[in-house]
């Protein structure tokens, strides 16, 4: 690919983070991103064979910044596993708030599946971050450290979903969701030591 289409690649992707950013994930159409990007409606079918792809380059951007998120998050939190992981779950739910259009492009199911673009390969080195977190904290349990995770993760992504809606708010009473972080945590892997 020439350099030149390299940049019409990136500037069509970068459309489509602005657009999924602004507008949710429902306002993404290849004609939409095209015009953005100001290139003909037919444009981006040569970069992106089918809307999958085009979809699926847009959610890899997401996970690089949620990457980069939990990097900086991650140094910043020091070296208590603990704290880290509270400073982890902090920032997954800050990003679902923050990016919610972005938040459920990223972990569509057809996406994931399909492989696309690696994306199963963007998302997965994140998981292992938790899981090696996990590892550090848990308390004896029958339950395999990467399934622990699993639930851990399973309990962040419901509670950024459920905030969202609403549903979480109204149902708990609480107006802020550090309670149920913190309560996840605490579920999953025994209190926090005092």
């Amino acid at each position: 690919m020439s350099e030149r289409e390299v940049g019409l690649r990136a500037r069509l992707v970068a459309a489509g983070v602005e657009l999924v950013l602004r507008e949710g994930q429902s306002a993404v159409s290849l004609r939409e991103i095209a015009r953005r990007a100001g290139v003909s409606h037919g444009a981006p079918r040569r970069y992106f064979p089918t809307h999958l792809d085009l979809l699926s380059a847009i959610a890899r951007e997401g996970f690089t910044d949620l990457t980069g998120r939990v990097e900086q998050t991650l140094r910043a939190a020091g070296p208590d596993p603990r704290a880290r992981l509270t400073a982890l779950g902090r920032t997954y739910l800050d990003f679902a708030a923050a990016h919610r259009g972005m938040f459920e492009l990223m972990f569509r199911h057809d996406l994931l599946a399909s492989s696309r673009l690696g994306l199963r390969e963007k998302s997965l080195p994140l998981f292992a971050v938790l899981v090696d977190l996990v590892a550090q904290v848990r308390r004896p349990t029958d339950a395999a450290v990467p399934v622990l995770a699993g639930a851990l993760w399973a309990n962040l992504h419901g509670i950024a979903q459920l905030w969202a809606w609403g549903s979480l708010p109204l149902a708990t009473g609480v107006d802020e969701d550090d309670a149920l972080l913190r309560a996840a945590l605490d579920a999953h892997l025994g209190p926090a030591p005092a």
